[in-house]
């Protein structure tokens, strides 16, 4: 497969399938998945990424984006309990991970319909499923909808987030590329009030860049594909 095929920040690790490397020695990082999948180096921008040796996604003109699982940081909330005045509740927890979901959807979905790209909701020849997952969800100042003028919070980041991806044939359900990419918002030289709107602007700006990835990948096998029969 070529690289540009399967350069999706986004391609996706399963967490039980694929242990998550934090280490640099990449002589730890598995060269093949347990379902067969190589790992594709030097891949710019994602942190690992493995791909079914001749998969190709010239193929797929619609996508099926399953809603994402989300999970936070492990003792994120005792950690934040420990240093705010107003404390985060299980109820603040489920909220904000419902709030991180939808706005993976709404930003995966822009990006794809502003590139042609249709979404469905059932299978079909020309369909790709795309099951991703938001892991070690770090949100530095979240927003409990409790927070008075005492309790502001003024950070430099918003947080940070990994996500998991895998891309699925929905006929076959063969498991085509699956990949690990962590990310973190822009680090301010200044402390700045953190509020419920300038965290979502923060997802925004974390989630778009995977969005335009898988949005390329699929751009580029047509093309690829579209120059080999010329």
């Amino acid at each position: 497969m070529k690289k540009s095929l399967i350069l999706i920040p986004l391609v996706a690790l399963t967490i039980t399938s694929v242990p998550v490397f934090a280490a640099k020695d990449s002589s730890k990082i598995p060269e093949y998945t347990v379902e067969g999948l190589k790992r594709v180096p030097d891949t710019e921008g994602i942190a690992l990424v493995w791909a079914e040796p001749g998969a190709n996604l010239a193929q797929y003109d619609r996508v099926y984006i399953t809603r994402p699982f989300v999970a936070f940081k492990k003792n994120w909330q005792r950690n934040q309990n420990r240093s705010v005045m107003t404390r985060v509740t299980t109820k603040d927890m489920e909220r904000i991970k419902k709030n991180v979901a939808d706005l993976f959807m709404e930003v995966f979905t822009k990006e794809l319909k502003d590139g042609g790209y249709t979404l469905a909701t059932e299978r079909a020849e020309d369909v790709l499923i795309v099951k991703p997952a938001i892991i070690d969800l770090n949100v530095h100042a979240p927003d409990t909808m409790r927070t008075t003028g005492v309790s502001q919070s003024y950070v430099q980041s918003a947080g940070s987030m990994t996500l998991y991806l895998e891309l699925y044939d929905s006929e076959t359900d063969d498991l085509l590329a699956k990949a690990l990419d962590p990310t973190a918002d822009r680090q301010s030289a200044f402390m700045q009030w953190q509020t419920g709107p300038a965290n979502r602007q923060a997802g925004i700006r974390m989630m778009k860049p995977w969005a335009k990835a898988l949005r390329e990948a699929l751009d580029e096998a047509r093309k690829e594909t579209s120059e080999a029969k010329e």
